[in-house]
This record gives structure tokens, sequence and C-alpha cells, in this order.
């Protein structure tokens, strides 16, 4: 049994006419997992939540083993992302106007043995931070065009926001063959807030504004997936928001 909780929370938005992300808590075995799909609007759709009903039946059924000491959580990650992956493209294969679908997916594993540690995977830009002690640190790095062109300095920050191809992904469940997920541990401390999202936050919200709902928070998952969302939707809500917040109570 987990000791960490986590609460998610989903949002159409005020622009899009569906809601193309989905999202899964799972505390018993510390599982948590965020996915944005792409491909038209039926597309996106199915595709996240084809990956995410993968990765729950995978999860439920491999997670007691791996905190038994059976296997390595990147392994168990990247094992759950490659299922997720060809789930989408076998879905795609039964129905021609679903080609061309895919979706990101970003998943948090807590082990508590030796040490608590968070064990994160992801392809695309749907994203895992950490909050502590006051300091928002972000566990991901977006798999898109542009996070390429700031990494080889073609762009600045300033005008990487307002990029026309900010959006366009290099990684994504559903794209190419073999997919190649991020997969990176951190340690824990008791009072650490965990966090996922899909891109519809962080459209909305800068870095600093995430931290300080954070920190208002006060280590109360409900509230900070609460306000999150809403702060979101009162600048606009361009885009489908997702957020799962994680604590240990």
């Amino acid at each position: 049994m987990s000791a960490w909780v986590g609460i998610g929370r989903s949002d159409i938005g005020l622009v899009r006419a569906s809601n193309q992300d989905a999202f899964v808590t799972m505390d018993r075995v510390g599982f948590w997992a965020v996915a944005d799909g792409m491909g038209g609007h039926i597309g996106g759709a199915i595709a996240a939540q084809t990956a995410i009903a993968s990765v729950k039946a995978q999860a439920e059924l491999l997670a007691d083993p791996l905190r038994q000491g059976h296997g390595a959580p990147a392994d168990f990650l990247t094992n759950l992302i490659i299922q997720a992956h060809d789930a989408i493209l076998e879905r795609a294969t039964l129905e021609s106007t679903l080609n061309g679908m895919g979706t990101t997916i970003v998943m948090l594993l807590i082990l508590a043995t030796p040490t608590p540690t968070a064990h994160v995977a992801h392809l695309g830009d749907s994203r895992a931070y950490r909050f502590r002690s006051g300091t928002l640190t972000a566990l991901t790095r977006d798999h898109t065009l542009i996070e390429k062109y700031l990494e080889h300095g073609i762009l600045t920050q300033e005008s990487a926001r307002t990029h026309p191809e900010r959006h366009v992904l290099t990684r994504a469940l559903g794209m190419a063959s073999p997919v190649k997920p991020d997969v990176a541990s951190y340690p824990l401390e008791q009072h650490d807030l965990l966090l996922l999202c899909s891109d519809g936050l962080t459209k909305m919200l800068e870095d600093e504004d995430i931290r300080d709902i954070c920190t208002n928070a006060k280590g109360d998952p409900i509230h900070a997936c609460d306000r999150l969302i809403a702060e979101s939707l009162t600048r606009g809500g361009e885009d489908n928001v997702t957020v799962v917040v994680i604590a240990h109570p």
C-alpha cells in the first residue's frame, strides 16, 4: 500500500469542443499518469484513453511484484509505455479514421524502499514537477521542436513563447517505433508535493505561478489541484487542462 495520495482533475477548458486529456490515480500501488491526445478530436481523445487504460491494466498486474523486488522501476515504466504505444497502433490499424492519432504521457511511480523515490517516465510535453520548501523543480523536459531550438541556442525563452511551432512534438505515443521515453529517479521527502499536468496548464501558467499556488496550498493536494485548474481557466483556458497532485498525508 502506497503512503502517497494523488488527487486528479480534468477540465475541457473554455475553447476546445472536447476533452482529449485522460489521467489515472492508483494510490494503492503508488502509480499516477496523465495523457494528452493529438490527432483530431476523436483520435486524440481515443489515443489518450487507450494509453491510460493500457498503463492502468499493466500497473495493476506488475506493480506488486515490482514492490517485492522483481524488476527495476525504469524497466517497469518503459514496458508500460511500449505496451501503451502498441495498443494505440493496434487500435489505429483497426479503424482507419484513427490513423495518425497519438498522445503524450507522463507517469510517476513511487517506491518506498530502500528510501522513498519518485520514478518518472514521459513522452511529449506533459510534465512532472516536484514542489519542496517553496521551490518548484521540473522533473521532465518537453519533447518538442522548441525545446530542441532552445537547447541549441536557436531561440530565446522569450521568442519561444509565441513561436508558431511551439507545440510541435518530437516524441509521443503512436508517433514512431521504437518509442524512447525519458526515465529518471528523484529522492523524496515527506512534505514534497508532486505534480503531473498536461500542457493546458503550462500554456496558461508560468512555473512561478504554479510555485505560488503550491505554496499557498500548504501541502493540501486537493487545494493545489483545484486552484491550478481554476487559475488556468481564469487566464483563458485555451486548452483542456489536467492536473494530478500527489502528497504524503
